[in-house]
């Protein structure tokens, strides 16, 4: 099936999820010309999106029904599930010759069942998890990684290019999301680095920033120590991703990796410590606060510094 690319002024999208990533990537879009019909099960959290002229649907279903095109980036895979297969999901409201395209990070396994449900409607499918955080999605400057069929691919990256700067076809449907699985697995262990780097740089008594400055333009620089570690030094734990999504994401690396029959015990670890960190109530700060777990096991906080109390 030939499948119409995008164009502004002319394809409409329909967008499900408008949290601290979805709101920014959509606003982008419809500020690129593009009409837009959203949904989000807290409404008030479209409120940005509207105002820039954007309409509200009750559900998934009456997103798809006014939509050529259909993004979602919501937070686990049953809610993946209920957003595309339920009974009031994308997919029900579908036609031929439309596209779907989940940008959630969630199982290759239900990318791939999303996909062959989508084509026996004779519906396109992408999964298209971003890497980027807040940030990335705030400036438009996201990594893309797709999986599906390269002419659906076709159709929809001049979408893609309004909302990301790296857009990569990695293969079939589940692709996207088991290079996903990749980018999480350096994540996670990368972050233990920064963490423990900078409480030794407190212990030691010295200016952490100061030791960013000489750090971060060597071989030991990394994206999260020179966006992240600013924020640890700053005491800021607001999320550019969420505790709670990354021990989801982990979790589904290490089911794909046990499936593989491959070890991973650098990502195993890091798990357990974000286990103990949502244990401690910090499951909706960002992934850097893995700073306050390291902390609590040191039974040491920076001088002068606070810490958030758990829930906050």
């Amino acid at each position: 099936m030939a499948y119409e690319q995008a164009t502004p002024g002319k394809t409409r999208i329909g967008w499900i999820g408008t949290g601290v990533m979805g709101r920014w990537m959509c606003q982008h879009v419809i500020q690129k010309g593009y009409t837009a019909t959203v949904y989000n099960r807290t409404r008030d959290k479209a409120q940005p999106l509207l105002e820039l002229g954007a309409s509200f649907a009750e559900s998934p279903k009456a997103v798809a029904e006014r939509s050529d095109i259909v993004f979602a980036i919501v937070g686990f895979p049953q809610d993946v599930r209920e957003v595309f297969l339920g009974a009031h999901g994308v997919l029900a409201g579908s036609r031929p010759g439309m596209i779907v395209v989940d940008m959630t990070t969630s199982e290759p396994s239900l990318a791939r069942e999303i996909y062959e449900a989508a084509k026996s409607r004779g519906v396109g499918a992408l999964d298209a998890p971003v890497s980027g955080g807040d940030v990335g999605a705030r400036e438009a400057r996201l990594s893309i990684m797709v999986g599906g069929d390269r002419e659906v691919f076709e159709a929809v990256k001049p979408i893609f290019e309004c909302m990301g700067k790296t857009i990569v076809l990695q293969g079939p449907a589940g692709a996207g999301q088991h290079t996903k699985m990749v980018n999480q697995i350096l994540i996670a262990t990368t972050m233990i680095g920064v963490c423990e780097a900078l409480l030794y740089a407190y212990k030691a008594g010295l200016d952490p920033t100061r030791v960013l400055e000489s750090v971060g333009g060597g071989a030991a620089s990394s994206w999260s120590l020179l966006n992240y570690g600013p924020r640890i030094i700053q005491r800021n734990f607001e999320p550019g991703f969420f505790v709670e999504h990354f021990i989801k994401d982990m979790g589904i690396a290490l089911a794909e990796a046990r499936r593989m029959n491959l070890p991973l015990p650098g990502l195993a670890l890091a798990e357990q410590l974000y286990v103990a960190l949502q244990a401690q109530g910090y499951g909706r700060k960002g992934t850097h606060s893995l700073m306050l777990a390291l902390e609590r096991m040191a039974n040491f906080t920076p001088p002068g510094a606070s810490t958030p109390p758990p829930g906050a």
